[in-house]
């Protein structure tokens, strides 16, 4: 079991002072950019059926996200490496229905479009791990909005017509169907293949590690920020032998609605950026009190999302 922990700041402040870590920047393949505007209508998506082939592309009208095409099939999930935890056990075979996940992680200019049409709250704060200015701030369009809770994340999901991926999903769309490790296979990440290991203090523009392509054409699905899917956590699930088409525990209040969070962080160590690890985070708990801390939920500097959509 992997929980999300708090960013720790003075690591970061030390890496800044340093004046940089000496690593070469990515450079981001091209990709939509959406750009905010004052009006903005409510978008539609006209629902079509989940046929394709592995790899197909389209855009979604709402915000300019490219989706990749992820046709039904079976896959091994779980902890398949030397590394694998209680948590990721017993692996066994999943079988899936095609669906369509989007190519990279939500941007802060996406977001926004949704904040301007009134169909999502800001994020809890508009910094992020090193920059006091980044949701809102044109200079970081295209890097991925964080601050966001689970909550905020299904609303965005929703208002772009589509829905968070289950873990199932997330795992297949960065695995595939054979036993690789990490997205782009089983060779140990670097800085050309994610954003992780505190290796650019921050967030990353999504994107930037074109040589970290899943099976089904998705990017940073390891590192930059970990990725909300619809999932409640438990530690024991895999277990129960749900192995067609899985959404997860019904329920999962010990200690508030722990939601799954995927794909690990610029934080993280190569461990947590292995495709079967998992970690979690409280969801907001809308019967607590308003005012208190369960009914917000938790946010943070590494946390973010990518939709999905079953037709």
């Amino acid at each position: 079991m992997k929980r999300f922990l708090p960013i720790l700041l003075s690591l970061v402040f030390v890496l800044s002072a340093c004046g940089g870590n000496g690593q070469a920047q990515p450079t981001a393949i091209g990709l939509p950019t959406a750009i905010p505007t004052q009006e903005v209508a409510a978008p539609t998506e006209t629902p079509r059926p989940a046929e394709g082939k592995a790899g197909d592309t389209r855009t979604i009208s709402a915000d300019g996200m490219i989706q990749v095409f992820v046709p039904a099939g079976s896959f091994r999930m779980g902890g398949l490496d030397s590394n694998a935890q209680k948590d990721e056990q017993p692996a066994r075979t999943v079988t899936l229905d095609a669906f369509w996940l989007d190519k990279v992680e939500v941007t802060n200019g996406m977001y926004n479009l949704c904040v301007q049409a009134g169909g999502c709250d800001a994020p809890r704060q508009i910094k992020s791990a090193s920059r006091e200015r980044y949701f809102g701030n044109a200079e970081f369009n295209d890097f991925p909005v964080v601050y966001v809770s689970w909550q905020d994340a299904t609303k965005y999901c929703a208002w772009a017509g589509r829905r968070l991926p289950t873990e199932a999903e997330w795992e297949y769309a960065a695995r595939g169907g054979d036993y690789r490790t990490y997205p782009w296979g089983d060779d140990a990440p670097t800085d050309q293949l994610a954003n992780f290991n505190y290796l650019f203090r921050d967030t990353t523009q999504v994107g930037a590690f074109a040589n970290s392509l899943s099976p089904f054409g998705a990017l940073d699905m390891a590192g930059n920020v970990w990725e909300w899917v619809s999932d409640f956590y438990g530690a024991t699930y895999y277990g129960n032998n749900e192995n067609t088409n899985p959404s997860g525990p019904t329920q999962a209040n010990i200690n508030g609605p722990r939601r799954v969070i995927r794909g690990g962080s610029f934080q993280d160590g190569e461990k947590e950026l292995r495709v079967a690890n998992r970690g979690y985070a409280v969801a907001p708990d809308l019967n607590a009190d308003p005012k208190s801390n369960a009914y917000a939920g938790e946010t943070g500097p590494n946390i973010g999302f990518r939709c999905a959509s079953g037709n």
